[in-house]
């Protein structure tokens, strides 16, 4: 059967289940899917429930159905990452080798020395582990007297940096990112840079839609790119440009939220009718 057109859509973070090395991470019991569904006393998905969805995790409100309208199907990671860039890659072909670096006590100081002096800046504020949201609200004052960048991490390998984008100023954010990404490379190689802007003042802040990923280059050549090698058109909506490096993605749609990217990914369908 020939396909004139694949719509790929990745629900991020959405698990159904743990992996074989789920202790490695801390992830003993993780299922979001199930236990979501389980915290809200049951999910209403009465099209993902015909094409299959209840056959794949104990959903409660979804019950399996013996012949879904749908080929299901459950995979998991083969690279030794549980992060974005490995995750996406790998579902374009590319299996990564070795695992990326993860800090959940915070970077090492040769790392945020190294950055300091590259990226020009006096100091770094938080240097943990943190939730995008609380860490500005925590250091967002002080942020704004010392004009120092908030440096923070995730269970991903990821190096993200938090700065207001009126007074430290948004391309004077990129700029740092970019250096972060020269300098978060061999020993301390991680997945993804991100630029992640806020507003606000006198602790009430709140991020802008003008994040920005920064990631490594796909170490082999990916489906995108061979599909773009047959001239078959291939569109990104939304953070699928960034995480490829913009590697195979010739035709890139930015998203604001959720919202944007499921409305944006509409529109495609409605206007591409082949790639």
């Amino acid at each position: 059967m020939n396909y004139k057109r694949v719509v790929l859509i990745v629900l991020d973070s959405l698990g159904i289940g743990e992996m074989p090395d789920a202790a490695e991470y801390g992830d003993v019991g993780s299922n979001t899917l199930g236990n979501m569904a389980r915290a809200m006393g049951g999910l209403k998905l009465p099209n993902l429930g015909k094409w299959g969805l209840g056959c794949l995790t104990d959903v409660m409100g979804v019950p399996p159905v013996s012949i879904p309208d749908a080929v299901i199907a459950r995979a998991a990671l083969a690279a030794p990452n549980k992060d974005t860039t490995s995750g996406h890659w790998e579902m374009m072909g590319v299996i990564l080798k070795v695992r990326l670096n993860t800090y959940p006590n915070g970077f090492p100081d040769e790392l945020i020395e190294l950055f300091k002096k590259e990226a020009n800046v006096d100091g770094v504020l938080a240097n943990k582990a943190a939730s995008g949201t609380e860490v500005i609200a925590e250091y967002g004052d002080e942020h704004l007297r010392t004009g120092f960048p908030i440096v923070y991490t995730s269970a991903d390998s990821v190096f993200q940096i938090a700065c207001h984008e009126e007074k430290f100023g948004l391309e004077r954010l990129y700029k740092i990112c970019d250096v972060a990404r020269k300098i978060c490379r061999g020993k301390f190689e991680i997945g993804r840079i991100i630029a992640r802007p806020f507003i606000g003042s006198n602790g009430k802040y709140q991020r802008t839609t003008n994040r920005h990923d920064y990631s490594l280059e796909p170490p082999e050549p990916t489906v995108l790119e061979n599909l773009c090698e047959k001239n078959i058109p291939v569109l990104g909506i939304g953070k699928i440009y960034d995480i490829f490096a913009g590697i195979g993605v010739p035709e890139n749609w930015k998203t604001k939220n959720n919202e944007d990217g499921i409305a944006k990914t509409v529109e495609a369908i409605e206007k591409k009718k082949e790639g």
